[in-house]
């Protein structure tokens, strides 16, 4: 898997051996930089939950975001995104927060123009994670929540003040878009 755009254009991302993650596609990650470039957010703070790889952190940085902050609990993946952004040299502008990312949410300070979700597939804790999200203090009133799921897995029509605006399939992914009311 390489960045698709941007100053680390063709660099590699990598995924720890053995892991069962499911990186986002360059096809859906292409799709979801056309949504979140053509609706003019804000790329100046992001937040990648689940971030897996740090593939859409690493492309969001690539692209010009000033800052990223990734959450993944998992040691194994927390060190591969570490050294995804040491190998595409975009380090010195993100953190790598190791823990749940509930306890992410009510940890994080600040306001970020996008966040990005890309959970595990069947994972039943999305709604009450988007619930948490939507009342916390990480979002305002410009931010963008763009959550990655299988076709399989219905989200509601909104969370808290945020109201789905976009949905596009590819494949089994489903991109969904949320912004506030």
């Amino acid at each position: 898997m390489r960045v698709i755009a941007g100053d680390a254009k063709g660099r590699r991302i990598k995924a720890p051996t053995g892991s069962s993650i499911r990186p986002s596609s360059e096809k859906v990650r292409s799709a979801i930089f056309s949504i979140v470039e053509s609706a003019g957010v804000d790329l100046s703070r992001v937040l990648d939950l689940y971030a897996g790889t740090g593939a859409l952190g690493i492309e969001a940085l690539s692209r010009g975001a000033g800052w990223v902050d990734f959450v993944e609990q998992d040691p194994r993946h927390a060190a591969a995104i570490k050294a995804n952004l040491a190998a595409t040299g975009l380090g010195a502008r993100a953190h790598v927060c190791r823990e749940p990312v509930a306890k992410a949410i009510g940890s994080l300070e600040g306001e970020y123009g996008v966040v990005f979700m890309d959970p595990p597939y069947g994972d039943d804790n999305v709604g009450s994670v988007l619930r948490l999200l939507a009342a916390s203090p990480v979002v305002g009133a410009g931010t963008v929540i763009v959550v990655e799921h299988s076709r399989h897995q219905a989200l509601e029509p909104g969370y808290g003040d945020f109201i789905l605006s976009k949905e596009r399939k590819y494949g089994e992914t489903v991109v969904s878009i949320f912004h506030r009311r």
